[in-house]
């Protein structure tokens, strides 16, 4: 069962003046209003060009040639780039809470790179061709990397230092396995080298339906481990103090991060920074309970990959840029000034 939170933590909330946690209320409120927003916008702009009139009747008469570019490929991609993005952002804001490195995102315990070595191999040694199959593989990839990590961290000793070497040493060893593959394969360097950018392009209603119930499954699990992950912030023997379970916490963190991760990337590839950036800077405004941690990367992760790919349908009309190449141009800097900051509060 789930700890509830240190009584520090509630005679804090208890004794916090209602303001602001009023401000933090609102503030989810506008970010509600910012990810319609962007939604809106991920529907009415493409690479295609179409006027505000021509997207309202595509989304009215799905038979025409409108129809097919708003309901058939738009709407798709704004749903997985919505499930993506939450799934990014909240595996992002658990694994930093787990690894108490606030500069961790999911690709640090090698789910990203499990998910795209099983894909070369599925490629490379099966012959899978077709994007509904070689899913599961990338979720199998995931699932396993992660089951490995948690196995050479030291599985019930596991401590968030080993959780992130022993990502850091598979990930390592895995891209090394992916490059050699794709290297000597020109078939799967093809293949592989669209998907391993990110994209939300390949939406299709089967794809979301298939990867649909792990979203959800994971999502759910995450939003119930902010309490337990709040009690572990404060340091193992604190937690272990105030009553929480150390190793089932950590067990259902790797869970939830690996269905978050798996899903996501093998629906649209390795996305990087998303769940780096957003839950880093959703910090900075929120504090470090990740009862508001949690929602607001949920519902702002959504906007940055989202935002995302409408710019990189903008800037290379009229063809696009993939949204892994347009979170990575992004993110890079971004990181540098966390880095930066980070090192510079540290002095």
């Amino acid at each position: 069962m789930l700890v509830d939170s240190p009584p520090e933590q509630r005679a804090e909330s208890q004794s916090a003046p209602p303001t602001r946690r009023a401000i933090r209320a609102v503030g989810l409120l506008v970010a509600v209003l910012i990810l319609v927003a962007v939604v809106l916008a991920s529907i009415a702009i493409g690479a295609k060009q179409l006027s505000l009139g021509e997207v309202w009747h595509g989304l009215f008469d799905s038979s025409g040639t409108y129809g097919d570019v708003v309901v058939g490929d738009r709407i798709s991609r704004t749903l997985l780039g919505l499930l993506a993005g939450a799934a990014l952002g909240l595996a992002g804001a658990v694994l930093q809470a787990l690894t108490r490195n606030p500069l961790a995102d999911p690709g640090l315990l090698g789910i990203n790179a499990g998910a795209s070595a099983a894909v070369v191999t599925a490629i490379t040694f099966f012959g899978v061709t077709s994007l509904n199959v070689y899913v599961w593989f990338a979720f199998v990839g995931a699932a396993a990397v992660g089951a490995l990590v948690w196995f050479l961290g030291g599985s019930r000793g596991a401590t968030p230092v080993r959780l992130a070497l022993a990502g850091t040493a598979i990930s390592a060893a895995l891209y090394g396995y992916l490059q050699a593959v794709m290297i000597t394969d020109d078939v799967a360097l093809n293949k592989m080298r669209f998907w391993t950018v990110g994209s939300l392009t390949s939406a299709t209603d089967s794809t979301i339906t298939q990867v649909l119930p792990f979203l959800v499954a994971g999502m759910v699990l995450a939003l119930a481990l902010a309490r337990p992950l709040n009690a572990m912030e404060m340091g193992d023997d604190t937690a272990k103090a105030l009553g929480a379970h150390l190793n089932r916490t950590r067990v259902l963190a790797m869970l939830a991060a690996t269905v978050l991760c798996g899903a996501a990337t093998a629906a649209c590839g390795p996305i990087v920074f998303v769940g780096l950036m957003v839950p880093h800077v959703v910090r900075s405004f929120t504090g470090p309970d990740l009862r508001w941690i949690l929602p607001y990367a949920a519902i702002l992760s959504p906007v940055l990959l989202l935002g995302a790919d409408v710019l990189g349908r903008i800037v290379a009309r009229p063809s696009e840029l993939q949204v892994g190449i347009v979170t990575a141009i992004l993110g890079g800097p971004v990181f540098i000034f966390l880095v930066r900051r980070r090192r510079t509060a540290q002095l």
